[in-house]
């Protein structure tokens, strides 16, 4: 997954910056194209890219403390007494970590796209709860 991000997020700003510097080379019809409009769709390009990469921060920490999940944005950390396990649902995209009282998270660092990683994060995930869970 982090590798189609930065694929689609180089290919976005690509595309808004060609947009960009071809904005004011024919006549559209509108009569104030300028500068500020090729920066602006420059700047949409950036913006639209950085939410693009956001893809690319999500990891799963195992340690002694517990588990740490870090999706789009923020990292929770999960200590060993409330994990149950983690299961990858049947028509689910990325696994989730079981937590009491019929609770998930999603752990967007393990996606089906990814195939063999995903069955070798699934393995490791296993052998480490073996060693730290108490």
């Amino acid at each position: 997954m982090p590798r189609v991000a930065v694929v689609a997020a180089i290919v976005v700003l690509a595309i808004h910056v060609t947009f960009g510097a071809l904005l004011t080379i024919s006549d559209t019809g509108a009569r104030n194209i300028g500068l500020s409009d090729q920066l602006a769709i420059g700047l949409i390009g950036v913006i639209i890219t950085g939410a693009v990469l956001l893809l690319t921060r999500a990891r799963l920490r195992v340690g002694p403390t517990g588990v740490g999940v870090r999706n789009l944005v923020g990292e929770r950390v999960f200590e060993w007494d409330r994990v149950q396990g983690m299961t990858y649902p049947d028509k689910g995209f990325s696994a989730r970590l079981l937590l009491p009282a019929d609770e998930h998270v999603p752990v967007l660092a393990v996606q089906a796209w990814d195939s063999d990683r995903a069955v070798a994060a699934m393995t490791a995930f296993r052998e480490l709860e073996e060693r730290y869970r108490r």
